[in-house]
């Protein structure tokens, strides 16, 4: 017999379920959701539902989503040449044209259906409605080893954010309905710009002040030395963990994601497994969680 069938364990995880219900009433959580996530039907399902449920025990979940694999699946298919700088992609007129259709479109649209079959009223939406999500254009520079010269890297249309109107999200809070972020924004001078997601969701956060930023990857969490799970740390253990190279490559920008949420306001930051069935779930309702908490 599978015990999480079982009337007993059922009702002893909804017990210690209610505390946390009780602390997350009325709070803002946001989500990240991309990665491997995205392309699993079940998990993609049981994400859904896990939204779905935080909203009617009374949170406020705002859903803000990636969609890279599907950009690029998409600009292959059009024979659109994309190339990355420092990990970002380099993206010009056209590119953003598509990025701003994957993203705003078939992505954003299906994540909303889903949350609305599980039972939800979700609205997807972009930094251009309402221009509740201001960017500028990214600057970056690259010092040539030759030379020592620094030169200026034109990455096009990436953009960061500049400004956000928390009022325009605070609206949802106060209805029925679960926001769905498409990392679009709009420059002062009308451009569109692609933005990375988990920054997008960073500044979500701290513009909301929300209770928990969680970002949903393709790993653990933050693994020390010996790929053993860091269950919490503060901003300087983790800037610490930088210098000493535990933390390095992919796993720098979430992190300074996360440090700029908590600086900003987000009482704690964490980065979780998007791939385990109900992550979203698991991290809110239980004492341990399932990734690295991060809290100033």
């Amino acid at each position: 017999m599978d015990t999480t069938d079982d009337p007993q364990t059922i009702a002893r995880i909804l017990s210690q379920a209610l505390p946390y219900m009780r602390e997350y009433n009325g709070e803002n959580i946001v989500v990240k959701y991309g990665g491997h996530a995205m392309g699993d039907e079940a998990i993609a399902s049981d994400f859904a539902r896990d939204i779905v449920l935080m909203k009617q025990v009374g949170m406020n979940p705002i859903v803000v989503h990636g969609g890279g694999p599907q950009i690029g699946a998409m600009l292959e298919r059009l024979k659109v040449k994309s190339e990355f700088i420092d990990g970002l992609r380099v993206t010009d007129a056209a590119t953003v044209e598509i990025v701003e259709m994957v993203l705003s479109g078939s992505i954003n649209k299906s994540i909303v259906a889903a949350i609305n079959r599980a039972g939800g009223r979700a609205v997807g939406v972009s930094g251009k409605d309402a221009n509740f999500l201001i960017a500028s254009k990214v600057k970056r520079t690259k010092k040539d080893p030759d030379s020592n010269i620094e030169r200026v890297l034109d990455l096009g249309f990436v953009g960061e954010p500049t400004h956000i109107d928390p009022s325009f999200l605070e609206s949802f809070a106060k209805s029925d309905i679960i926001p769905v972020v498409a990392p679009i924004g709009v420059g002062t001078d009308g451009a569109t710009y692609n933005i990375n997601a988990d920054t997008v969701a960073g500044a979500i956060a701290a513009a909301m002040k929300a209770s928990r930023l969680l970002l949903l990857t393709d790993v653990k969490g933050v693994l020390d030395k010996n790929k053993t799970l860091l269950p919490e740390l503060t901003a300087a253990q983790v800037r610490a963990l930088i210098a000493d190279g535990t933390i390095s490559g992919g796993m720098i920008p979430k992190v300074e994601t996360c440090l700029a949420a908590v600086d900003g306001g987000v009482e704690g930051a964490i980065i979780l497994d998007g791939r385990v069935r109900h992550a979203t779930l698991l991290e809110i309702f239980t004492d341990k969680g399932v990734g690295t908490m991060i809290k100033g």
